[in-house]
């Protein structure tokens, strides 16, 4: 049947760590294979021969999916990612194997209803997993810096400054008189945090020199709270602007809108969805923090914070600077950074 077969092939791949099952089909659902490798390029290649020219390809965006969307591209298919949160609808049958993961793939694939998710180019790609890997790093030192803190409380070592890591705070680290083992511990966690902050460092270097000529990065940093770091974060995590109509579908996908949900006349609507890139928000969430009463973010946290709460209104100043990084990116200039004035009341004129 496959060999005669000569319209355009769908095929589903229910990716995994190891193996991975392949169901090719017609247009019409016709089922010409099933297929279970393992994951290995060359045996994916050995199966999509069998496919035809220009396959339409889905798979589901799961650990380690990189390598086979890229070798699925090199030979001229056409590469859809199935966004998981989309494809949950699975999970009601009362049984479920890979098999019928793929074909449920391929069907909403060639029906027009899978929901898909954006596959980034292998530049992107790196950029994001330089951020990412830095961001991981710098997770790892904070640690360690909570356990030097927790390491001195435990000793009952009062720490009076700001930064215990700073030239004051190294003073205080190494002249407290502390037991063999406490010291141990500090001693250790301070030379772990010394090889992090050389790691972190190549790393800030390295996206600063990718990114130093991109026009929407350097317009960004004009957002008050955006730095390189977190401006860094925004166009990896991102990637191609031109893929939101505006700035509230780029809101949205960064999980910073409410949830809704509305059936007949009864309509609930919740916290944030906080689907999408965890960095985003929190980038978005730390500039905010950082942005004076002045700016147009902290007008609207601190006008929503007074009647909603701190938190809320942090979360709304959030969104405000999500849509100023949305036009920076677009347009490489941002045009309303600063609040509109408030309207004067008209003076009464003076009578005759």
């Amino acid at each position: 049947m496959s060999a005669s077969y000569e319209g355009t092939q769908v095929v589903g791949i229910d990716l995994h760590r190891r193996r991975s099952v392949l169901v090719r089909m017609t247009e019409t659902g016709e089922r010409l294979e099933t297929v279970r490798i393992s994951n290995d390029p060359q045996y994916l290649r050995q199966v999509m021969a069998r496919a035809g020219e220009a396959p339409e390809v889905v798979l589901e965006a799961a650990y380690g999916w990189y390598w086979a969307a890229d070798t699925l591209a090199e030979l001229g298919a056409h590469v859809h990612l199935a966004h998981p949160l989309g494809v949950k609808m699975f999970s009601y049958r009362r049984v479920k194997n890979d098999e019928l993961d793929a074909g449920d793939l391929a069907d909403l694939l060639r029906m027009g209803r899978l929901p898909e998710a954006w596959i980034a180019p292998p530049a992107t790609r790196e950029l994001r997993g330089w951020v990412r890997h830095r961001a991981k790093l710098v997770g790892l030192r904070s640690s360690l810096k909570c356990q030097v803190h927790a390491v001195l409380a435990g000793a009952g070592v009062q720490v009076g400054m700001s930064d215990l890591f700073s030239p004051g705070g190294q003073h205080l680290l190494t002249g407290t008189g502390l037991s063999a083992e406490s010291r141990v511990r500090i001693d250790s966690a301070l030379r772990l945090i010394e090889h992090l902050d050389v790691e972190i460092e190549a790393f800030t270097k390295l996206i600063g020199g990718r990114l130093r000529k991109h026009p929407g990065y350097r317009a960004i940093q004009q957002i008050p709270g955006v730095g390189p770091i977190l401006a860094a974060v925004f166009v990896a995590e991102i990637g191609d602007i031109t893929r939101f109509p505006g700035p509230a579908q780029l809101a949205s996908w960064a999980g910073l809108t409410p949830k809704h949900h509305e059936s007949d006349t009864t309509v609930h609507r919740g916290r944030i969805t906080k689907q999408g890139s965890r960095l985003v928000r929190w980038a978005a969430v730390e500039a905010v923090q950082r942005v004076g009463p002045h700016t147009r973010p902290g007008v609207v946290r601190d006008r929503v914070a007074a009647r909603r709460g701190r938190n809320i209104g942090v979360v709304a100043g959030a969104r405000e600077l999500v849509e100023l990084v949305f036009y920076g990116l677009r347009d490489g200039r941002i045009r309303r950074l600063t609040p509109a004035a408030p309207a004067t009341p008209a003076t009464p004129a003076t009578p005759a």
